[in-house]
């Protein structure tokens, strides 16, 4: 049965955008063993060279065949690549790991934030695709979860505060560019957002359904599910985009089945692996997107009892994470490194 190598040749597929990027440069910096790297993106990028782990390595087209001898491929691309290519990188013999929504509700498939339940990899035998999370998820679910083990969750609300950079890079820049324009007086480009970013506050740019609900609404309800195992838990979610570069906020909202004071859950968030808690009252210093930005962490704060509910029985949470790092590039590497500990050579 196919194991994976201890130093894996590896893909990166979607190489060249702004998650591409940052799992690039974390391959690097977290001294990821690759023995080799090739790197795909789309036909404008094709030919550029690109350093990684000390080495020029040119882009490459997809092509039939083009994951042979591959070991580990990263998706960092859209969900209709994912949908051709990566289910063709397994059949060549590699491991998927994917940051699109493509197989995130496959049932076939593992859906993984690594600590919080990322013993969904240690059955895994043979070469599979294993989905990264929505970034709202991810970077919910961090602070909700060591909670949600302790106290068991049976409601949460959830209102997100999401940066530019959960739309790519041109949206980075275009919000940039604005800040820039409206400083010389000039127009405002609007061309990937349809509407001024700047001082501005909008609906999160995907398809609204008939119910009324976005696409990355019901990501957070049906991801969060899946993820606890737990159908019964009640998620409502209002996603909105805000003008902020990079890393992602959220308000959350917690109703328990079990009491949990406000001391006790300081010190679960405090002792969960991938949370920094950031809660000075007397300073009014509490998470804040500038700061998550480039953390690993997933920084949380405002932690307190929640008074319309019985004693114990609810509590709010503020979290802000760094979308492009945790919220989707280190999670997979994440996934990858705890595959090669877990999968049998």
């Amino acid at each position: 049965m196919p194991g994976l190598d201890a130093s894996p040749a590896i893909a990166v597929v979607g190489a060249t955008g702004a998650v591409g990027a940052e799992l690039l440069a974390l391959l690097e910096s977290r001294g990821f063993p690759a023995r080799s790297v090739r790197l795909f993106a789309s036909a404008r990028s094709v030919g550029k060279a690109v350093r990684v782990i000390g080495r020029d390595v040119a882009v490459e087209p997809l092509v039939p065949g083009c994951f042979e001898g591959t070991d580990l491929a990263f998706f960092a691309a859209n969900a209709g690549t994912s949908r051709e290519w990566a289910p063709q990188a397994v059949r060549s013999g590699a491991w998927v790991v994917d940051k699109s929504s493509a197989f995130r509700m496959d049932p076939a498939c593992a859906l993984v934030i690594p600590e919080v339940n990322g013993g969904e990899l240690d059955a895994l035998r043979s070469p599979a695709i294993v989905a990264v999370p929505n970034c709202s998820t991810i970077i919910a679910l961090m602070a909700a979860s060591p909670l949600h083990r302790e106290a068991g969750v049976a409601r949460m609300v959830v209102s997100t505060y999401q940066a530019a950079s959960g739309a790519g890079a041109a949206a980075m820049e275009e919000l940039a560019q604005q800040a820039r324009d409206w400083a010389a007086g000039r127009p405002l480009d609007t061309r990937i957002f349809g509407r001024q970013c700047l001082f501005n506050v909008f609906s999160h740019n995907s398809a609204v359904g008939d119910d009324g609900q976005n696409d990355e609404e019901r990501k957070l309800v049906d991801e969060t599910r899946r993820i606890w195992r737990d159908a019964s838990v009640q998620v409502s979610a209002t996603c909105v985009r805000v003008p902020v570069l990079r890393a992602h906020s959220e308000s959350i909202n917690l109703a328990f089945r079990r009491p949990i004071t406000e001391a006790r859950a300081r010190e679960v968030l405090a002792a969960a692996p991938g949370l920094r808690v950031v809660d000075d009252r007397a300073a009014n210093r509490f998470p804040e997107p500038i700061e998550a930005s480039g953390r690993d962490e997933v920084l949380v704060g405002r932690i307190r009892a929640d008074l319309s509910q019985p004693e114990g029985m609810g509590l709010s949470l503020f979290v802000s994470g760094d979308q492009v790092r945790k919220g989707a590039a280190l999670n997979g590497i994440q996934i990858a490194e705890h595959l090669l500990k877990s999968v049998p050579r």
